[in-house]
């Protein structure tokens, strides 16, 4: 089985074929021009991430606080990420690189903001 992706780890946008055996399991890819499109052919088919990006509220304030997952968490949590953060209020000040979640979703993996807030 094939799968044809593009990648997005860099602007090259490559067209990656992907070979899978019979169980759905990664054999080898070809179409990447670096080794992150290597990589992100594999990722992607055995265990796809993103980077999540959202805004928070702040406590006592209207304008909100953008934030980010620190690295990449499993595809399938990004929503439950999103209403984490979501349900989740910060107080101010906060500053760019400041842990305002300190494991979203069980991942071991922090949200960060992205904006100072005084």
């Amino acid at each position: 089985m094939n799968r044809t992706l593009t990648c997005i780890g860099c602007p090259m946008g490559c067209q990656i074929e992907v070979e899978l055996d019979e169980a759905g399991n990664f054999v080898s890819s070809k179409g990447w021009s670096c080794n992150i499109g290597k990589r992100y052919a594999q990722e992607e088919v055995t265990a796809p991430v993103r980077t999540v990006t959202a805004l928070m509220e702040v406590t006592d304030r209207t304008e909100p606080l953008s934030v980010k997952t620190a690295h990449p968490i499993p595809k399938g949590k990004i929503f439950e990420s999103l209403e984490q953060i979501k349900n989740h209020k910060v107080n101010a000040p906060v500053h760019i690189g400041d842990v305002v979640i300190e494991d979203v979703c069980g991942t071991g993996i922090p949200v960060i903001a992205t904006k100072n807030i005084p």
